[in-house]
């Protein structure tokens, strides 16, 4: 099976497997659901349970408890599941200006250039079950299965696409090839198959678009990032020059600047309140169905180019309460009103160009933290780090990401 067939699963989604009736085990990037071996394994199952939801490379080898043999790997390949973005990963994708090769994982020939010119460790943690140690006469024979953990039968076939076909065979969730809306209105899923299913990256043609209705809608779903400063930048400038006829210098600067500052916190609102309704999302289709309109096709399909920004349409529907909530604010004044307004729309230009450069641009140092930071919320942990342009707000309400955790290996009793 080709390593794009399977998903990207959030490292703080592994870690949470760790009990018999759902326990993953990962090595490098690679996770391995292994609940049915809890009461089989030989070693008994608290054994396995002890490295719920961590790295297991290291106990396998180790020649105190003895170092498997290559049938218990071979065993171990059969519960592949997906791949985890790692932080030497994330690092690898932070510096290079095609993060896509690299990410959803597993990554794409180039992708592994890409890592390997990083230099961040990441190829190695890739590598990882290729290099494992193995016992007794199987280690003679150290070609039997270069790619044996994806299942790829040469090095080409890591730049493999996902499979539509195979994906929704195995996932039975959505058929990339068709209209995915509709799929999801009509799924019968439940709350929890949904959240887990559309937080798991999908690689798809090299990053083109999925068909999300399929008819005279499709072209409103897709927008070129450059298109959020060709249409809003002209009458920022038109509002803000206008009002600059009435405002002294230090006012217009004073409350343009507050009009930006009050956007990261909408920006923030935005994406934990309405983008991410993961936490009360009713239980029904209809629901879904807006989420995953709203949302959701953008974790599901991240690498999208033309669904990285907010179609014109949508940021029109949201830009009206706005203007209202801009003159309520400052109702005493509507000049002022207009000039705070003009800084809101400037921080939600900023916002939408930063979202995409974020995914698919090699950026300056400045900026690789938060396209590192970005790159977490997507593949580790979906239910933190909502800032895009700043992780202040998430400070503020406690949802900022922390370091990557570092899996742990404990050693067993001898």
């Amino acid at each position: 099976m080709p390593s794009r067939t399977l998903p990207t699963l959030p490292q703080a989604d592994v870690a949470a497997h760790k009990t018999a009736e759902s326990c993953y085990v990962t090595i490098g990037t690679k996770v391995y659901d292994v609940t049915e071996f809890v009461d089989s394994h030989p070693g008994g199952g608290d054994l396995i349970l002890q490295y719920g939801g961590m790295d297991v490379k290291e106990a396998m080898e180790d020649e105190i408890s003895h170092a498997h043999s290559e049938a218990a790997w071979d065993i171990l390949d059969e519960c592949l599941i997906g791949f985890m973005a790692t932080e030497k990963v994330l690092e690898a994708a932070m510096r290079t200006d095609d993060p896509f090769a690299v990410l959803p994982m597993e990554p794409s020939g180039k992708g592994m250039s890409e890592m390997e010119k990083a230099n961040t460790g990441a190829i190695e943690e890739v590598n990882a079950r290729e290099t494992a140690a193995v016992a007794g006469s199987e280690a003679e024979n150290p070609d039997k299965a270069v790619y044996a953990a994806t299942g790829l039968s040469c090095a080409e076939e890591m730049s493999n696409d996902t499979d539509a076909v195979s994906d929704y065979k195995r996932h039975h969730f959505l058929d990339l090839e068709r209209p995915l809306f509709m799929q999801v209105w009509n799924g019968g899923f439940s709350k929890k198959f949904y959240l887990e299913q559309v937080h798991r990256p999908r690689h798809y043609k090299g990053g083109a678009s999925a068909p999300l209705f399929g008819n005279f809608l499709e072209p409103l779903t897709k927008t070129p990032w450059w298109m959020i400063p060709t249409l809003w930048l002209p009458p920022m400038l038109y509002g803000t020059l206008y009002v600059s006829q009435s405002l002294q210098p230090l006012e217009l600067a004073a409350y343009w600047v507050f009009g930006l500052f009050f956007w990261t916190l909408i920006e923030y609102v935005l994406h934990r309140c309405l983008f991410h309704l993961d936490f009360y999302l009713p239980d029904n289709n209809v629901a879904m169905a807006a989420h995953f309109l709203l949302h959701g096709i953008h974790h599901y399909l991240p690498m999208d180019r033309l669904r990285l920004v907010m179609p014109p349409t949508l940021f029109v529907a949201l830009a009206y309460p706005f203007w209202h909530l801009a003159h309520g604010v400052f109702f005493y004044n509507w000049n002022a009103a207009v000039a705070a307004y003009c800084g809101g729309i400037f921080g939600y230009i900023c916002y939408d160009c930063t979202h995409y450069f974020l995914h698919h641009k090699n950026l300056p140092a400045w900026y690789k933290e938060l396209k590192k930071y970005h790159m977490q919320h997507h593949f580790m942990d979906y239910e933190n780090g909502f800032g895009i342009t700043s992780r202040f707000w998430d400070r503020v309400f406690g949802t900022e990401l922390g370091p990557p955790p570092i899996p742990k290996v404990l050693k067993t009793a001898q």
